[in-house]
């Protein structure tokens, strides 16, 4: 089984749409920092209860001197992650943030995005279309440039 850590806002994303099950069927078991597990349960938003699930694992980091220097470029979720992933020897890392996402990959991470979980899930059949969610998720709160739209649906097969 891989490694998987995760940020706050994948778990976010997919919960808002009804489809955090997806990591489960992709990961079997998705890790996160506590500083993620408290920021879900901060505020009753989507995420809140769904972090509950059983194959979420809450761990605790141990380099907060790490943590505390990648505070001055990202949030302590963020910040987190990358430590709990190297700590872990991650074999993925999820998170959607651009400098935490290229700190991650130039901590030499295999790093994912919400969107590439959702065309990772299209390719193993978990679900049939990325378009009505990503629709779904952008109704919901989150933004994607036109770029990035037309470019995961392109990839999907959904935009000629």
């Amino acid at each position: 089984m891989k490694k998987v850590v995760s940020n706050t806002t994948p778990i976010i994303s997919l919960s808002s749409i009804g489809k955090l099950e997806i990591l489960n069927e992709l990961f079997e078991e998705v890790i996160i920092p506590e500083a993620v597990y408290n920021e879900l349960k901060t505020k009753k938003r989507y995420g809140y209860n769904e972090v509950e699930a059983d194959y979420i694992k809450v761990k605790s980091i141990k380099g907060k001197k790490y943590r505390d220097l990648l505070l001055s470029q990202m949030d302590l979720g963020e910040a987190e992650t990358i430590v709990l992933a190297t700590e872990l020897n991650a074999d993925i890392v999820l998170i959607d943030d651009n400098i935490g996402y290229k700190i991650a990959k130039n901590s030499g991470f295999f790093v994912i995005r919400t969107l590439s979980v959702l065309l990772k899930a299209k390719d193993q059949g978990i679900i049939n279309g990325i378009k009505p969610l990503l629709d779904e998720m952008i109704s919901k709160g989150r933004w994607y440039s036109k770029k990035v739209y037309n470019h995961v649906l392109k990839k999907s097969g959904e935009l000629k």
